[in-house]
């Protein structure tokens, strides 16, 4: 099966934007694992440097940290 996503990039996640490390394609969401094309990246944690796949993602992970206080 072609991968069209081609490779990974690397991002420093900032609060409201993102500076890109290295060229690539796409991140991989820190709960799902799923692949997230980078014209479709909309959230993402600055203090986690985590990106999310969508809302959900984003609020599992977080209350995950709480859970475990780290937030």
């Amino acid at each position: 099966m072609l991968d069209t996503l081609g490779r990974p990039a690397r991002l420093r996640y900032l609060s409201g934007s993102y500076q890109l490390l290295s060229p690539g394609d796409f991140v991989t969401c820190a709960v799902t694992g799923k692949r997230i094309p980078l014209q479709a990246l909309r959230y993402w944690s600055h203090e986690f440097q985590e990106a999310y796949v969508d809302a959900a993602a984003a609020t599992i992970r977080y209350a995950e940290k709480r859970e475990k206080g780290e937030i």
